[in-house]
């Protein structure tokens, strides 16, 4: 492999300087233009190839663990379970996950509100995943960013085909890899394994997503890149609100830079030497001098870029720096602020309400459900109601249950169980009959149903229903309301 640390392009080669009125990613006529940015070393770049490389183990290996025998993250959809970190969750608690996204999602405007967009230059999957994977793919194929420009501009000759083709057969591979990785979020492993093995046909909703997600992965990486986060990412769109004056981004120190040039021109009484590092290192392709704009990820390329440069020109670093705006302007930096106080209030409350309201859930689901269609039926006599009682284990392991009832003096209760041993997240409907003479029946009596465990109990009522008014003669064949 060639030395990717190449300088870039001379600034008489550049056609054309980014700016704020478009973005350097589209061309003026509307094609796409391909950003190739150069390599760069430095501190941030050794903490960001660190953090990725834990991520992207995180990403992978976590649908293989386990917690207390279950997956440590399953969004099982078909059967409508769901895993995190040792708490089981059936379809009647997904009110909870509103509190749980909110959290989530208040979390990230508290650290857009004190340090940008932190996230997106080192977590997200989308940085993570383009820089930690599908760029080394291709440095490692075509070569230094100054080669794979010069190979785009290249006609399609043998070498270009061979290079290319070798380029998206790593990248096809790579994003099935990742395809069934997040499959393996929504299917348990076991079941993910058994899918890649068998005929689609067994199998067509996964074999579909895959397919599908695969080729979002494919092209997403291969063409589209950094345009996900300036044209899609509605997280990205939300960064001019999030945003103040004193939330930490990276910037460019104008006071301490300006007037710009060369080391060797005339007037040029800034640090900034113009070097045009700064741009060629930046994989949105904007020039960070210009302020604050809504391409930059934080990624922090161009501090390292700068810094290098800094320390051959012999002057000091951090012309480019993690800052505030205020700070640049020559004010004081200010870290609490009202935006934070209120985001971080609405996160600690999501969560704690997610907190306290999933460790308080019973340890199994109980429901006492009428028969559909069905109010009562009388019948010689004889008022019937018809329920289904139905009993959930939402516990890791096996759990026994007994079932107790109670009725008026005038009625009786038919269950055929009184007593049922569930496995973890196994399920049972128990048919239920409450019945007794018409002449006795009362509006307003109910059954009460007792489902216990060795450590919990659930009580479930429901009305018994019956006719009104004064006994009539049976009719024949039974009487259905």
């Amino acid at each position: 492999m060639e030395d990717l640390k190449q300088t870039p392009a001379p600034l008489a080669a550049q056609a054309r300087r980014p700016n704020l009125d478009s973005l350097f990613s589209v061309n003026p006529d509307g094609s796409r233009n391909t950003i190739h940015p150069a390599t760069v070393g430095g501190r941030f770049q050794r903490r960001k190839n660190v953090l990725w490389a834990v991520l992207i183990a995180v990403y992978l290996v976590l649908p293989w663990l386990d917690v207390g025998g279950n997956p440590a993250i399953l969004i099982d959809i078909g059967r409508r379970h769901f895993f995190l970190f040792g708490w089981i969750f059936t379809a009647q608690d997904f009110w909870l996950a509103f509190f749980f996204v909110t959290g989530v999602g208040f979390s990230l405007f508290v650290v857009s509100a004190l340090f940008g967009r932190l996230w997106c230059g080192y977590a997200c999957p989308q940085t993570v995943f383009l820089e930690g994977v599908y760029r080394r793919i291709e440095a490692w194929i075509e070569g230094s960013p100054r080669r794979r420009k010069e190979l785009d501009r290249a006609p399609w000759t043998g070498s270009k085909i061979g290079k290319r083709l070798i380029k998206y057969v790593l990248y096809g591979a790579a994003s099935l890899a990742l395809s069934h990785t997040v499959l393996s979020y929504f299917m348990p492993v076991e079941e993910v394994f058994a899918a890649m093995t068998s005929a689609p046909s067994r199998n067509p909703t996964a074999f579909t997503f895959v397919v599908a997600f695969t080729a979002i992965l494919f092209v997403n990486f291969t063409w589209f890149r950094e345009q996900l986060c300036i044209v899609i990412c509605p997280y990205g769109r939300l960064q001019g609100v999030l945003y103040d004056s004193h939330t930490v981004n990276v910037g460019y120190d104008h006071r301490r830079g300006e007037p710009r040039g060369k080391l060797s021109a005339a007037g040029a009484g800034g640090d900034c030497v113009d070097c045009y590092r700064c741009v060629a290192v930046c994989p949105t392709g904007i020039d960070i001098r210009n302020g604050t704009q809504l391409e930059c990820i934080g990624c922090a390329n161009c501090i390292d870029a700068c810094d290098e440069v800094m320390d051959k020109v012999g002057r000091e670093r951090g012309l480019v720096r993690y800052d505030t705006l205020a700070v640049f302007e020559g004010r004081a930096r200010r870290f609490w602020r009202p935006r934070v106080a209120l985001y971080g209030g609405a996160l600690v409350l999501g969560l704690t309400v997610f907190a306290l309201a999933a460790g308080g859930r019973a340890p199994f689901q109980a429901e006492l459900l009428r028969l559909p269609r069905s109010t009562f039926t009388l019948e010689g006599g004889v008022v019937s109601n018809a329920f289904s009682l139905r009993v959930q284990n939402k516990e890791s392991s096996a759990v026994a249950f007994h079932v107790e009832a109670a009725v008026p003096a005038w009625a009786e209760v038919v269950l055929p169980v009184r007593s049922l041993r569930l496995e973890s997240l196994q399920e049972q409907r128990l048919p239920l009959f409450v019945r007794g003479p018409r002449s006795a029946f009362r509006l307003g009596d109910t059954v009460q149903i007792t489902v216990r465990t060795d450590d919990t109990e659930r009580v479930l009522t429901a009305p018994i229903l019956g006719p009104r008014g004064p006994v009539q003669p049976p009719s024949k064949g039974g009487e259905q309301r």
